[in-house]
C-alpha cells in the first residue's frame, strides 16, 4: 500500500484540507501514475458539498489527470514508465455488458465506478480522485496523452473536452452544419473550439452583451444575445445542432425555435428537471430532437485528446496552488474563472 498526500473533505461543510490515504498495490492490470496536474470541474464542488446527495466521506474529488507512469502490473503492455497519461471520469465497468463491448464504458448496464465517490468493483473501498500525488488505475481507463499538448491545459479534456466532443462526434457534426453553442464557461468553451475544427459554422449563444468580444476571441462565427427577442426570432428555423452545456434549469423553448426540421437540441450540462416545461408542438411539427450525452467512452476519450493535438486545442485555464482550493471554490460558485482552474500538483509537495 502507497501513502498519499491529497486534499479531501470530510463533511459537505468542512471545506478542503489535507488528507492521507493508502493507495493500493499494483493489480496485474494495473498503472500507477504521478499525478502533476489535476483539472478542477464544477462536478467536484458539487459533491464536495453533498449537493445531489449520496456523497461519501472522506471524499478526495478530482477527475481530469494527467501525469506520468511510474509502475505497470504484470498484464500490462500498452504503457511504461514515463509514459504521459490522463484518468478522466472512469476507473472501471463491468466490462461485458453491450455498452462496454462497444467501447461506451460511460452508459455501462450496471453503473461505471467513477474516478471518486465509487465503491471499487474489487475490493469494495471508496475510489478517490486525482486533488492528491498519485493514483493506480487499471490500464483500460487510462489514456495517452500526446506530447505535444501542454499538459496543464489538456487536463480539463478528460472531462470538458470529452463532455462536448462525444456528441458532437456521435451527431456527425460536420462542414455545412450550422452549430449553437448555449453557456460560455469551461465546457461552452471547448464546445466552440471542438466544432470549429470539425468544420462547422459555430454561434455562441449568451445572455451577456459583455461576453461578445469574448465569443469571437474563442472562435464564434456569431454570437446571439439570448435575451434580445428581435436577435432570436431572427434566429428562427437556422441550426442543425444547439449544444446546451448551460448547468442550471433553463427555458428550452426559444432556443427550440432557432433549430431547424430535424434539428437536435443536445443536454450536456443540466442534469436536473427541465423547467419550465417543453412545449412538444417544437418538437412535433419540425420533427425536432432533444437528446443528451454523458462524457464519451474510452476509446473515444483517446480519439479526442489526439484531435486536439491534431487541430492544437486545449483548454482555457488559470493555473491553482491546491492549498488555495477553497477559495478557487468560492470563485468557481460565482463563475468567476475562465475557464478551469488546473491544480498544480508540485503545490502539493510544499504544503
Amino acid at each position: 500500500m502507497a501513502n498519499t498526500r491529497a486534499y479531501a473533505a470530510s463533511s459537505p461543510t468542512s471545506g478542503m484540507a489535507p488528507y492521507s490515504f493508502d493507495r493500493r498495490e499494483l493489480r496485474p492490470d494495473d498503472v500507477a501514475i504521478e499525478i502533476d496536474y489535476c483539472g478542477v470541474c464544477h462536478s467536484d464542488l458539487h459533491t464536495v458539498e453533498n449537493d445531489w446527495g449520496g456523497s461519501q466521506y472522506p471524499v478526495v474529488p478530482g477527475h481530469e489527470i494527467i501525469g506520468r507512469v511510474t509502475a505497470v502490473g504484470q498484464d500490462v503492455t500498452r504503457y511504461q514508465p514515463g509514459d504521459l497519461v490522463g484518468v478522466g471520469c472512469m476507473v472501471d465497468s463491468c466490462r461485458t455488458c453491450s455498452a462496454c463491448d462497444s467501447g461506451l464504458e460511460q452508459y455501462c448496464i450496471e453503473g461505471s465506478t467513477m474516478t471518486y465517490g465509487s465503491l471499487d468493483r474489487h475490493d469494495g473501498t471508496v475510489t478517490h480522485g486525482g486533488y492528491s500525488e498519485k493514483i493506480v488505475v487499471s490500464d483500460r481507463f487510462v489514456v495517452r496523452v500526446p506530447e505535444n499538448l501542454d499538459p496543464a491545459s489538456a487536463a480539463p479534456l478528460l472531462c470538458a473536452g470529452i463532455t462536448t466532443y462525444s456528441p458532437l462526434k456521435h451527431f456527425k457534426v460536420g462542414k455545412g452544419h450550422k452549430v449553437g453553442v448555449l453557456g460560455m464557461g469551461g465546457l461552452g468553451h471547448m464546445g466552440v473550439k471542438l466544432a470549429k475544427a470539425m468544420g462547422a459554422e459555430v454561434t455562441i449563444f449568451t445572455r451577456s452583451e459583455s461576453k461578445v468580444a469574448e465569443a469571437k476571441k474563442q472562435g464564434a462565427d456569431h454570437v446571439i444575445i439570448s435575451t434580445d427577442k428581435a436577435q432570436m426570432k431572427a434566429a428562427a428555423d437556422s441550426f442543425d445542432f444547439l449544444l446546451d452545456t448551460i448547468p442550471v434549469a433553463h427555458d428550452l423553448n426559444p432556443y427550440l425555435k432557432c433549430l431547424k426540421y430535424d434539428g437536435t437540441h443536445i443536454l450536456v450540462g443540466l442534469l436536473t428537471p427541465v423547467e419550465p416545461a417543453l412545449q412538444a408542438g417544437l418538437l412535433v411539427t419540425k420533427r425536432r430532437v432533444v437528446a443528451g450525452s454523458l462524457i464519451g467512452g474510452m476509446p473515444e476519450t483517446q480519439e479526442m485528446l489526439d484531435f486536439c493535438a491534431e487541430h492544437n486545442i486545449t483548454c482555457d485555464v488559470e493555473m491553482l496552488d491546491i492549498r488555495n482550493i477553497n477559495e478557487a471554490y468560492e470563485r468557481l460558485k460565482k463563475s468567476d474563472v475562465k475557464y478551469r482552474f488546473v491544480i498544480d500538483m508540485d503545490t502539493l509537495k510544499q504544503g
